[in-house]
């Protein structure tokens, strides 16, 4: 059994379901100290809901004084940090009883890992471990600063997970140059493809006011709607934009609509909707509600309507990690990545505000969150390799 494949299978073991880590951190932590990593906890959140956040960084080795040959004042060249992030926790396993095995009892069958987060994200965590692992094993003296970013409120409301630890970071200044989340963005084998940004995404909860009666005298009362109506019809053709070369167009979503009394001989007093903007960098988020809230205003509509920001986009362009990990992808197995920016939010929005290059590679995602969830032996190899080569790329980048 490979050295990836135990550790994902040790980590799977771990109940955490969110926002429990059920010692998945401290596993990681004792190997990570083992090769020269200096490990923080971060426990955040009420007590009801406490968040485990590891931030792990093993420092450079090197100190790079450079002397200018017209000047006498020696430069300190400061080690580049490339970080490894994910989170430990996973969602629910939901009826345990149409699992074909139990999900915290990692099975492997027929080529495939079975577990509750196998693709959502430990084989990732594990992968990133046995990287680094083999690379300081053949590089003991790297000139590049390594870090793993853990936490345990990904799959939850991530107000006490990655972001903390990056607040925390940017506080005492803390330079981080790359990043590699592992969500898993391959479709059908590893590496296919890779997100290097994600659209914004930004909630509304409209409520519409109306005037509650008897549905046999729509006279005496106003149907909220009814009202509100004509608004939605409008709001579903609106082309919020056109997209660009690297974000498909802004879509606007209604989830949920409520009214009503239960009664089935009531108007009702008020409907509440829920809606969300998944939005490209071709829009705000201030742009967005302008244009909304005219819709609302043209059709005279008494309503309150809040909002909240989920996170903005954010883009890597192709640069030096890119490029490194598109090589270390081409060399290992031979496929041209796709780039993607395609699919839901993820803690890169956090990093992105204090890390210039954000990339999200992972394994196949087709079962994530699902019943049965699994990943295929022959793809947990090659991830482990492409992460150790895009660290060899980085490195060979700093060295030059």
């Amino acid at each position: 059994m490979s050295a990836t494949l135990l550790l994902a299978e040790q980590l799977i073991a771990c109940p955490s379901v969110t926002p429990l880590d059920a010692g998945c951190q401290e596993l990681i932590a004792k190997r990570l100290q083992a090769v020269g990593f200096e490990c923080e906890t971060f426990v955040s959140g009420p007590a009801d809901f406490s968040v485990t956040n590891l931030w792990a960084k093993r420092p450079s080795a090197l100190v790079n004084i450079n002397q200018d040959a017209t000047d006498s004042i020696a430069k300190t060249v400061l080690a580049k940090t490339l970080v490894f992030a994910g989170h430990t926790d996973v969602v629910p396993t939901g009826p345990i009883n149409q699992w074909d095995s139990a999900p915290f009892s990692p099975s492997v069958r027929d080529g495939k890992l079975y577990g509750r987060g196998s693709s959502d994200m430990k084989v990732s965590l594990a992968a990133f471990v046995v990287a680094i692992e083999e690379f300081l094993l053949a590089n003991p003296d790297p000139r590049l600063n390594l870090a793993l970013l853990l936490t345990s409120d990904e799959e939850g409301p991530a107000n006490d997970g990655t972001v903390v630890v990056c607040n925390a970071l940017q506080a005492r200044g803390e330079r981080l140059d790359y990043c590699i989340v592992g969500e898993p963005t391959s479709v059908d084998r590893t590496g296919d493809m890779i997100k290097n940004g994600r659209r914004g995404t930004m909630s509304g909860k409209l409520t519409v006011k109306g005037v509650q009666g008897h549905i046999a005298y729509p006279h005496l009362a106003k149907n909220p709607i009814h009202l509100v109506s004509p608004a939605l019809a409008e709001l579903v053709t609106v082309e919020w934009d056109m997209g660009n070369a690297f974000f498909p167009p802004t879509t606007w979503q209604v989830s949920n609509i409520h009214a009503g009394t239960g009664a089935s001989n009531v108007i009702p007093g008020s409907v509440v909707i829920d809606f969300n903007f998944r939005f490209s960098t071709e829009s705000t988020p201030d742009s967005l509600q302008q244009r909304l809230t005219r819709v609302l205003e043209k059709y005279e509509l008494e309503y309150d309507l809040t909002w909240t920001i989920g996170g903005l986009p954010f883009l890597t362009t192709p640069g030096a990690l890119v490029e490194a990990v598109q090589a270390a992808i081409t060399v290992e197995t031979g496929i041209q990545t796709q780039l993607s920016t395609t699919g839901g939010t993820s803690d890169g929005r956090f990093i992105a505000k204090v890390c210039p290059q954000v990339i999200e590679l992972g394994p196949p995602n087709a079962t994530i969150h699902k019943i049965n969830e699994h990943v295929r032996v022959c793809d947990i190899e090659p991830l482990k390799n492409i992460y150790r080569r895009v660290i060899e790329n980085i490195e060979r980048q700093a060295i030059t």
